[in-house]
């Protein structure tokens, strides 16, 4: 990660540590560096934060002083940027959203012309005119850039998803939750059009409701909506719209786990699960994979983080990845995760097999887990000292085949994550206090 870029963007406080003339800069680096040779093009979209607007202007100024011309696909989601930009010959996409982050929170994320996140390399550069490192000069007369309306791609993005379903929806009583963000009107325009009896709630956005008490970081807001309201089935999206979590028609909560077992299964049983596997993260819970094993399903483990996920998909060719959390990629359709998508996919699966969501998601077991977070001097001494690292082993050996435990370093506070999963809550209780009680007598402890 670097100084301002981290795994998914330079995220910060809107005029607190991501600032105006952050989004300045941003944009005439990436006119200049992409207009070297000719007339450089980029699309916009934002999520409905009110600071949206405001990091809008400043990146179509730096863009435009720079010499790129500007399509702003105004309110939209995370993966409508990147279609556009991989399918409509962009030199890049640019994304104004925080993600599931509170509304007073906003981010720049960077994809590049094939719909994937910016590479290091050129990020550094961006990061390094930040830091005033180096100059560029200013586009003048007809070379400055221009802006351009640009929701007719927005709309192509919407054609796209309507395009991938294989069954019309009609009867299916589906609930969605916008999460006051960037699905409030795609999702229902998509399901609308393919028949589906929509209700959605949170899709009222006012630029500071962002996430509030809704979407997919509040799932137990869905979960009431669809059991009052005998629903069939209801998806919850993120601010962002690139995470999807289901909740199936008794109102249980099908997550980012259990939608790649579904769709795994799923594809396997049709032979069109390529490799055999299923790529998720260290944090996918055990459960997962035991069910996996009993079908015959192979399963990589990346680091926490969609673009690990992905960058072993693109390396290894596999079909579907993702994180509990919701963000699920499905390479075939897309190079990014994408909440309406997978609800649609969830669907597919729903009306192909004609089975129930929770009937699809019985198989897997998920179990208790517990995860404690302990404030370290030192993340690399505490985790590397003997004495913890022998306890670790121990509580594995206990677990066996019944569990297991994950310790790792947080890659953004001086915190050690010490998680176990274990037949019973109590079990997993005492296997991870057993070893932050190492940690804390060796005296690694703030």
């Amino acid at each position: 990660m670097g100084k301002y870029f981290g795994t998914d963007g330079f995220r910060g406080e809107a005029n607190v540590n991501l600032t105006v003339e952050h989004a300045y800069q941003v944009g005439r680096f990436l006119g200049w560096y992409y207009g070297k040779d000719k007339k450089c093009k980029v699309v916009i979209g934002k999520d409905t934060r009110r600071s949206s607007y405001m990091f809008e202007y400043s990146l179509v100024a730096g863009l435009t002083a720079s010499g790129a011309d500007v399509y702003l696909l105004h309110v939209t989601t995370t993966p409508s940027v990147s279609y556009v930009a991989r399918t409509e010959d962009f030199d890049c996409g640019i994304m104004i959203s925080a993600s599931h982050n509170p509304y007073y929170d906003n981010g720049i994320k960077l994809i590049n012309s094939q719909g994937e996140k910016m590479d290091e390399e050129t990020i550094q550069k961006v990061e390094a005119y930040i830091d005033k490192e180096f100059e560029i000069p200013m586009a003048t007369r007809d070379q400055i850039g221009c802006t351009v309306d640009y929701s007719a791609g927005r709309n192509r993005y919407i054609g796209y998803l309507i395009s991938l379903a294989t069954r019309s929806y009609k009867n299916v009583k589906v609930g969605l939750d916008c999460a006051n963000g960037s699905a409030w009107m795609i999702a229902k325009s998509v399901f609308d059009a393919l028949g589906a009896q929509t209700f959605v709630i949170n899709a009222q956005p006012d630029g500071l409701n962002i996430n509030m008490n809704a979407g997919s970081t509040h799932i137990e807001v869905l979960q009431k909506f669809v059991k009052e309201n005998n629903l069939d089935v209801g998806f919850a999206f993120d601010g962002d719209a690139d995470r999807c979590i289901a909740v199936d028609e008794n109102g249980n909560v099908v997550d980012g786990d259990l939608i790649l077992y579904i769709y795994g299964r799923y594809l396997k049983e049709n032979g069109e699960l390529k490799n055999n596997t299923v790529v998720t993260t260290v944090m996918s819970n055990f459960g997962l994979y035991k069910a996996f094993d009993e079908i015959g399903i192979d399963y990589e483990k990346t680091n926490v983080g969609d673009k690990y996920v992905y960058e072993n998909m693109v390396k290894n060719g596999h079909r579907i990845g993702g994180e509990q959390s919701g963000h699920i990629i499905f390479s075939k359709y897309a190079t990014t995760g994408d909440g309406i998508l997978t609800a649609i996919k969830m669907m597919e699966v729903m009306l192909e097999t004609k089975k129930s969501l929770a009937t699809l998601a019985s198989p897997v077991r998920i179990y208790p887990q517990v995860l404690k977070n302990v404030r370290v001097k030192s993340k690399p001494e505490a985790q590397n000292d003997c004495d913890v690292q022998n306890a670790v082993k121990k509580v594995a050996e206990e677990l066996g085949d019944t569990g297991r435990i994950l310790v790792r370093e947080s890659g953004t506070e001086p915190v050690i994550r010490v998680m176990v999963e274990a037949e019973t809550k109590e079990a997993c209780e005492k296997y991870v206090d057993s070893v932050i009680e190492v940690i804390r007598r060796k005296g690694h402890c703030e």
